[in-house]
């Protein structure tokens, strides 16, 4: 193999970042447009099984190993009731969904929702309204959820049918409570005061849960990172982790400029770890906050379409965002970004999972299928698990519009010592050249190459539909371990996945 370009790494399973824990790979579900309503749940699909869901959509969520799941909101849980999603299905009422102005049925609440992760192999992620509510809605529905019986909340679950709890550990305390689209936006201190107390009163009543702050919404929020300096200040003793959301689109089609954008995301938590760590000195405390990176994704192709929405309707197409080729490699570079923050990036969300900005599509009544981004993840997900490492790479670099000295390669390693196996993740955000690698990974002796997974297209704007994917991985990459050496041709534009084990 030889190349103009060229890169250069060192792997060794000695430059360890941390035990990546397994819910970076988390997801989200949200109560909007056809996430749930059409997406996880059709009743009259002839794939649904005996509760309504879509096995097909199960499969496919299967597929991606999906640890946890947020649920159920986002912007909609900021004025939701959660009692209306409970108890006999005929007596649910409708309401008025603020956040996008549509018709909520609660035909889907907590149960059926516990139901469906248990069909996935996911925890839920719940969270909690602190918009219009507060302490007491929160502290009833853990009740309600997680304590086995003999009190009001507790024995109402059961008279609904469900005999033993959910035992709901994760818990988001309100949701993107900075931005003034929220209902019920709070200032920090507003924020800060009403997440303390709602910690408080929670934890009395199960113990064992964690609980996360609402951090900013993103990172051009005027009150970033103030908003979780001032959170924290107050509410440091009682919370678990700070959440994170970031989304990105390459508005001015300029791929050399958006495929850089995890550079962003980069600065975002490395931002958010210094406020953290900033706030435990501050207080003398023992304590390490850690990261909820809980929703981040790429969504820009639906907003025109979004505006045309019909007010008060029941779950209208909404963000319904048809992922290209240039996405997943976005996609595969902020996936390598939390892998190479594993250290303090405990639980991430892609948002979301089922027709909203998704890596899963359906058609009513019809087929479903894999969007592009769909891949990345999947792959990650699988193999990403283990032990982050950290690559010493030399790459080539270049200037963006927004960004100086861009590495084409962004790189990120796991090693499963229970398995005996290491995985390289890379993307190749070259236009129009491959890049050779020359990796020395003589630590790890006696491996041998397993298989070099690419995920390439001529056309970044390629897209997948129902009847044709289009953009797809295949197994032919070309890579080479010889003596503890690995040479690899990164295709130009591409997601590459080289995997490694023990002979």
């Amino acid at each position: 193999m030889s190349e103009d370009l060229t890169a250069k790494m060192i792997l060794d399973k000695n430059f360890q970042i941390a035990k990546v824990d397994d819910r970076i790979y988390g997801s989200f579900i949200e109560h909007l447009g056809r996430a749930v309503y059409g997406g996880i749940y059709e009743p009259g699909h002839p794939d649904a099984d005996e509760q309504g869901f879509r096995k097909d959509v199960i499969d496919l969520v299967k597929g991606l190993q999906v640890p946890i799941i947020r649920y159920p909101g986002g912007n909609m849980v900021s004025a939701y009731n959660w009692e209306d999603g409970v108890g006999p299905k005929e007596e649910r009422p409708r309401r008025l969904e603020l956040a996008w102005k549509t018709i909520e049925t609660n035909e889907i609440g907590t149960n059926e929702f516990a139901d469906w992760a248990k069909k996935v192999n996911a925890e839920v992620m719940m969270a909690v309204n602190l918009g219009t509510r507060g302490i007491d809605a929160a502290r009833n529905l853990l009740e309600y959820t997680n304590h086995p019986g003999g009190t009001y909340w507790s024995d109402l679950r059961k008279s609904h049918g469900y005999e033993k709890p959910h035992k709901i550990k994760t818990w988001c305390l309100g949701n993107e409570m900075d931005g003034p689209w929220q209902v019920g936006h709070k200032t920090a201190y507003e924020y800060g005061r009403i997440a303390q107390e709602t910690a408080k009163a929670m934890r009395r009543v199960d113990p064992d849960i964690e609980l996360v702050a609402c951090g900013s919404s993103n990172t051009s929020m005027a009150t970033f990172p103030e908003y979780e300096a001032t959170t924290l200040d107050i509410a440091y003793e009682q919370v678990d982790y700070i959440s994170l959301h970031q989304y990105y689109g390459n508005y001015n089609n300029d791929p050399a400029n958006y495929l850089a954008k995890n550079m962003d995301m980069d600065h975002f938590i490395k931002t958010v770890i210094s406020t953290c760590d900033y706030i435990k000195a501050k207080h003398r405390s023992k304590k390490t906050i850690n990261l909820s990176f809980d929703e981040w994704n790429v969504w820009y192709h639906s907003r025109e379409s979004d505006k045309n929405i019909e007010a008060w309707t029941i779950a209208p197409p909404q963000l319904e965002d048809h992922y290209n080729f240039e996405d997943a490699l976005l996609v595969g570079s902020m996936l390598i970004t939390l892998l190479q923050h594993a250290d303090r990036v405990k639980i991430a969300c892609m948002a979301q999972l089922v027709n909203v900005i998704a890596p899963i599509m359906t058609e009513a009544n019809g087929g479903s299928w894999k969007q592009t981004i769909y891949y990345p993840y999947m792959h990650a997900s699988i193999y990403g698990r283990g032990i982050s490492l950290k690559p010493i790479l030399s790459s080539p670099k270049y200037d963006s519009k927004d960004f100086t000295d861009v590495p084409y390669i962004d790189s990120a390693a796991v090693y499963n010592e229970e398995n005996d196996e290491v995985t390289l993740f890379m993307v190749n955000k070259h236009l129009k050249e491959p890049i050779i690698i020359n990796g020395d990974i003589r630590s790890f002796e006696g491996y041998s190459l397993v298989e070099h997974i690419v995920l390439e297209n001529d056309d970044l704007k390629a897209v997948n539909t129902a009847a044709e994917q289009t953009v797809s991985p295949h197994k032919n990459g070309e890579s080479i371990l010889e003596d503890g050496i690995l040479s690899a041709r990164l295709p130009r534009t591409s997601w590459n996945v080289i995997r490694l084990r023990k002979s």
